[in-house]
């Protein structure tokens, strides 16, 4: 299993992801912009589901933030659904887009 990986573009959009052979089985697409980083979407391939990589992913997206100083805005279901689960953990990088 391939390790977690990041591509940011100069506009600031990109991707948390784990690569397997020449494609994306796990993906969380992110977007930075000012001191927030936005997660939108998380997805995992059907043949990749149930082995833990959307949480693989948003441990690394969690680090990033934290090492970065970034607030995280997740409009994501996922992402959204384990800060509400774990509030104690992730309560010093979660924001809304009305806090801003």
């Amino acid at each position: 299993m391939e390790d977690v990986r990041m591509d940011l573009n100069e506009k600031g959009r990109g991707a948390f992801y784990i690569p397997e052979g020449d494609e994306r089985i796990a993906k969380m697409e992110i977007g930075i912009s000012g001191n927030n980083l936005t997660a939108y979407h998380t997805e995992v391939s059907p043949e990749a589901e149930g082995k833990g990589l959307a949480k693989k992913l948003l441990d690394a997206m969690v680090t990033y933030a934290r090492k970065q100083g970034l607030k995280v805005i997740p409009l994501c279901p996922f992402v959204l659904a384990q800060f509400k689960r774990h509030p104690e953990v992730y309560a010093d990088l979660w924001t809304s887009p009305i806090n801003n």
